[in-house]
């Protein structure tokens, strides 16, 4: 068997077919950043992610997961006691243990997720620097592995309503439609401290005065009645009113959901969280020249 070389045409044609096969580099969508496909392919990324972040909080501690418990529970004590007893702050005819410790609850969640985003890539400077992923799983990562305390927290909520015989009405099954709140929330200000920390440095020594503002603008402490009447709207677009107060309507309270201050609530947090992702994605491809 005889083999023909290719004729010089046929080379030349190669050739051309060749050189007409070009790469374009074009700049991203900017919101590739949620894309689902990218997300699926880094998932067990993901995943342990997550896992080093739930690790990370209990390995080598004494009390282990009661860690979760005792930070909304001395809070409770301590609010209890001052603005309770000593302020005796209307606590709506609910026991005032109870009436804020359903506040602290997603208090606690928020302010742990937002202090650990702010640091999140930061920490992971010497993942990301050397190989990729999808940045944003830094920032959402603590959104997720927080449920783990959230969840052990609320065991004693509802032992404490067991113990002050309080039955939650019908609104309870609107209690996911709060708690996405709370997530979506504390979700779009975690990327947003984190893309700005990883620029500005003094971003994470500033968030601890800023959860403490947070908390006392929220009504943890106190009721939102106390707010005049003129100033309800604008309050009702700080995120955190509506989960509070939609928090308590749906465990403790006898009555409808405040939609007052969900509806807005939805609006401002929804806003937080695009504009976040935005800013996240056009400062991306700086971080690690920045870090």
């Amino acid at each position: 068997m005889s083999f023909r070389k290719p004729s010089f045409l046929n080379r030349w044609r190669r050739l051309q077919n060749h050189a007409e096969k070009k790469t374009i580099i074009d700049a991203k969508d900017p919101w590739s950043t949620l894309s689902l496909k990218e997300w699926l392919g880094y998932r067990d990324l993901l995943y342990f992610l997550i896992w080093r972040d739930i690790k990370i909080i209990y390995k080598q501690t004494v009390l282990g997961f009661s860690w979760a418990i005792i930070r909304p529970f001395f809070a409770m004590l301590v609010f209890s006691f001052i603005f309770g007893k000593l302020a005796q702050l209307d606590s709506e005819g609910v026991p005032y243990p109870v009436f804020s410790y359903t506040a602290l609850l997603p208090w606690t969640y928020f302010s742990t997720v937002i202090t650990k985003s702010t640091n999140s890539l930061i920490g992971t400077a010497e993942i990301f620097t050397k190989v990729y992923y999808p940045r944003i799983f830094a920032p959402l990562t603590p959104v997720v592995s927080a449920l783990v305390d959230f969840s052990i927290a609320f065991f004693i909520l509802a032992l404490m309503m067991l113990i002050y015989n309080i039955v939650p009405s019908s609104t309870i099954l609107a209690l996911p439609l709060v708690l996405f709140l709370l997530l979506i929330t504390a979700a779009g200000l975690g990327i947003w401290l984190s893309a700005l920390a990883i620029q500005y440095r003094d971003i994470k020594h500033a968030v601890p005065f800023l959860t403490q503002l947070l908390l006392y603008l929220a009504p943890v402490a106190w009721s939102y009645s106390l707010i005049p009447k003129p100033y309800d709207r604008l309050y009702a677009l700080y995120p955190m009113v509506g989960v509070i107060e939609g928090f308590r309507a749906c465990l403790i309270k006898q009555g409808a959901l405040p939609w007052q201050y969900i509806v807005p609530g939805y609006f401002m947090a929804i806003c937080i969280l695009i504009s976040g992702i935005y800013y996240f994605h056009r400062r991306e491809i700086f971080f690690a020249d920045i870090v």
